[in-house]
């Protein structure tokens, strides 16, 4: 091992480790990122809260697209690096896991300890009345709604979604809430031009504040909604790990890069750091869910 991964096992080995993830560490089971070496170039414009809840039009684009990438999500399973991290958090070295994605691939994998700062996408809340679903429901109701509505998808986006040309989609039916008969559905997750909630991101801070460590897996921290917590770590002291294909723009705040595969590096690290560490409970109080 280099130099490098032997730094990476420092930082990791003494526990008390906060995990950020991003998109990177969920291609290995087959859902891409956009900026990273498998990353796929968005041909269309990110879908936004504004676009979703005030035309109609780019709500049932949003729906026909999703409808068919929610399978793809729905099939995916957790990979090597997912399975990593569930045995980090097992032997008491990862306190908590702040995820980016949407693909509940974490919490498959076996991890508990888990704050989704964007949403996810299996479950569907009604804007009007708040009621949640889940996505498996909703997807029974739109196959009743649009019988015959197929197509042959290649690859799904990271945010769920599938390119389809508007011809596809202009017969497309979309439902309203079930339980108060009107209201306007709308997939659990962060949208662009959304905010996060509030008491989410404080649960996220919190974590970071009480951690020894924070490492960054699979994330460019193009964004604030992520790279905030590395700079939040960085002022008060506590030392940054990030695992990444390519660079980030929070290498400047790093005390450690590795720039490999996730899903070769996190299976080594930890069989190296449980080997050094005796497994013990993880905390109590850790803030799970989505706050």
């Amino acid at each position: 091992m280099t130099d490098t991964f032997d730094a990476l096992t420092d930082l990791v080995a003494p526990g008390g480790v906060v995990v950020l993830s991003g998109a990177g560490l969920s291609t290995e089971s087959g859902i891409p990122d956009y900026r990273g070496p498998s990353g796929v170039a968005r041909r269309h414009t990110p879908m936004t809260f504004q676009a979703f809840t005030r035309d109609a039009d780019a709500r049932r684009r949003y729906w026909a697209r999703s409808h068919l990438g929610w399978r793809m999500i729905a099939r995916a399973a957790p990979n090597d690096g997912h399975r990593a991290v569930a045995r980090l958090e097992t032997a008491g070295l990862v306190t908590g896991v702040i995820t980016q994605n949407v693909d509940g691939l974490h919490q498959a994998a076996g991890s508990g300890a888990v704050v989704e700062l964007h949403g996810r996408l299996d479950e569907v809340v009604c804007l009007d009345c708040g009621n949640l679903t889940s996505r498996e429901e909703l997807d029974r109701r739109l196959r009743e709604a649009n019988p015959g509505f197929d197509a042959d998808v290649a690859a799904v986006n990271p945010d769920g979604d599938v390119e389809l040309p508007d011809a596809a989609v202009a017969g497309f039916r979309t439902v309203d809430c079930a339980f108060c008969g009107t209201g306007m559905l709308k997939p659990d997750v962060v949208f662009f031009g959304e905010t996060v909630p509030a008491a989410r991101v404080a649960d996220c801070f919190a974590l970071v504040e009480q951690a020894r460590a924070l490492l960054v897996l699979g994330s460019s921290l193009t964004v604030m909604s992520g790279r905030r917590f590395v700079i939040r770590a960085a002022k008060l002291g506590i030392p940054v790990g990030i695992v990444n294909q390519g660079p980030t723009r929070g290498d400047g705040y790093a005390a450690v890069t590795v720039d490999r595969p996730l899903g070769a590096v996190l299976p080594d690290l930890a069989d190296r750091v449980t080997g050094l560490a005796p497994i013990r409970p993880v905390a109590a109080g850790v803030p799970a869910g989505r706050g």
